[in-house]
Parts: structure tokens; sequence; C-alpha cells
């Protein structure tokens, strides 16, 4: 059975501070492990969310850009701290600080990735949307999907040379300085 198309509503969910959402995925991203905090985000049962990609809760104003960083990260090995909207499984919204890092074997090689998130600032946020919006107008300039991407983390990376930070530190200075 086909999985309907989720439509986004302007509907905001909201957890306490002190909540974690954690998540657990193999080396493809199918998740292994949602703790309650996720799921009930999510809108979902563990067992709708386990062995489906984490991508399930990603919100279409997301740019690609920001996955791209993520993935190129955590697939050399390095944790990210990242500003995410995420989607419930009935359109509403959520936005994360999440903080993904790879999951080794005893040799080192990825095996997967562990994620742990908190409710985002409302500062936070605010800031972050603009450069998310530019990025997605960025994307949507190119009708080639790949070409879109690209142009979008050139746009991003050129931005963050720009304030000379890393993404990560960015985020975690976003309120002192503008990208």
């Amino acid at each position: 059975m086909a999985k309907q198309k989720v439509i986004p509503v302007d509907q905001e969910l909201t957890f306490s501070p002190d909540e974690i959402i954690v998540s657990k995925t193999d080396s493809t991203g199918k998740i292994l492990y949602a703790n309650d905090v996720f799921c009930r985000l999510a809108e979902m049962g563990t067992t709708d969310v386990i062995g489906m990609p984490h991508s399930i809760i990603r919100h279409p104003d997301m740019p690609r850009a920001i996955f791209k960083l993520l993935w190129d990260s955590i697939g050399a090995g390095r944790e990210i701290f990242a500003l995410i909207k995420n989607m419930s499984a009935t359109g509403k919204y959520y936005w994360v600080v999440a903080h993904v890092t790879p999951s080794l074997d005893k040799d080192g090689k990825i095996i997967g990735y562990h994620s742990n998130r908190r409710a985002a600032s409302k500062q936070s946020v605010a800031e972050i949307i603009p450069l998310y919006r530019e990025l997605k107008a960025e994307e949507a300039k190119h009708s080639d999907r790949r070409a879109g991407l690209e142009a979008s983390n050139a746009l991003l990376t050129a931005k963050l040379e720009a304030v000379g930070k890393s993404y990560d530190e960015f985020i975690w200075g976003v309120g002192e300085s503008r990208v």
C-alpha cells in the first residue's frame, strides 16, 4: 500500500525544553529506534516509523542543501548540529536543534547514525527562516534538481565563508551575527 503524501499545515507542535527526541538509523537512514517523544511529535506509532527512512519527517520548507551538509558531515565521520523543521504525519511542523553523530563498529566503520534533538528557540527559528527561504528559492530557480542543490549549496557555503563560520558555529551563534 502506497503512503499518502502529507500536506503541510500551518500548525506548530511544541515540546518541553526538557524533552529530548532520540532516533537511531542504519547507515542508509532507515529508522532502527525512535523514542516516545519522536513518535508523539511525528504523530506516528513506533511500528509506523521503524524501518522507514528518516526523511518521513522531512518538512518541504527545508532546503536540500542543509541535508547535503548533514549527510556529507556524518558520512565523513563528523558530528553536526543543525536547525531543522520537521513535519508530523498530519502535516503539522516542529523545529529542533539536531545533534547527529555517526555510530561506529569496533573497527571504526560507520554502521548508522544517532540523533538527539531539542526544541529550537523562537529566536533561532526566526533568524534561520530567511536563510532557509533564500536557499529554497535558489533551489527553485533550477529545473534540474541536482543543479538546484549545487546552487543552493554554493550559496550556503559563500554565506558561511562571508561570516567566517562553519554551519555548526553559525547555528550556535544565531542571534549574534547574520548570514
